[in-house]
């Protein structure tokens, strides 16, 4: 019996690409695409799909932080996570939150097929430039919830006084979880620390 896969992407000619990708291969057939992710929620309780292909950004969803919406219908859902230039905490964070596969955007078709077919039997697929990103993150300490609000006041460009006010703390609050944050993400300034924190996937900013 053929794998069955749901598409998920906000890209009309990436779904078709992905689907392209695997209908070559008669072991797999996609029975569903959707482009955001309550249109991909709703297909993915009505179609059940063995094998689940979600991009990580979706203009209604960030796999990242909503995996869980789908783990809610099915536990057991077998979900891989696919993006281009994705960041080691986002990575980190599809995979902690129950992802079984991450692809990179521009993943050739063999690899895609296999990811699919060792998703599906049992076993955690992480493409290789993926496993390198993770490989090369520094093994900087996690953030706490605070100072993951504070940093996203800060990427806003938010000054100490503002990020009080917005979050509702004291300035020196604010200046002792900043002193933290630079010292777990090993930056010295909050230029570094917004860069760093976007390129990671800390903090996710439309552009």
């Amino acid at each position: 019996m053929a794998i069955r896969v749901l598409i998920i992407d906000p890209q009309p000619l990436i779904r078709l690409g992905l689907m392209t990708a695997t209908v070559r291969d008669d072991d797999i057939e996609v029975i569903g695409q959707a482009s955001t992710g309550d249109e991909g929620l709703a297909m993915f309780q009505e179609q059940k799909p063995d094998v689940t292909l979600l991009s990580l950004r979706l203009p209604d969803m960030c796999a990242a932080d909503d995996l869980g919406r789908f783990f809610e219908i099915e536990p057991a859902a077998k979900i891989i996570v696919r993006a281009e230039g994705a960041g080691d905490a986002e990575i980190q964070a599809s995979l902690e939150s129950g992802a079984v596969g991450f692809l990179s955007g521009n993943v050739s078709t063999d690899e895609l097929v296999t990811g699919i077919k060792k998703v599906h039997g049992g076993t955690l697929y992480v493409e290789k430039s993926i496993s390198e990103t993770l490989d090369a993150a520094q093994p900087n300490e996690k953030l706490t919830a605070s100072e993951t609000d504070v940093l996203h006041k800060l990427v806003g460009g938010m000054s100490n006084a503002e990020i009080a006010f917005a979050l509702d703390i004291s300035e020196n609050t604010v200046k002792t979880h900043v002193r933290h944050i630079f010292e777990k993400m090993g930056v010295s300034d909050r230029t570094s620390a917004t860069v760093a924190a976007i390129r990671r996937g800390l903090v996710r900013v439309d552009i």
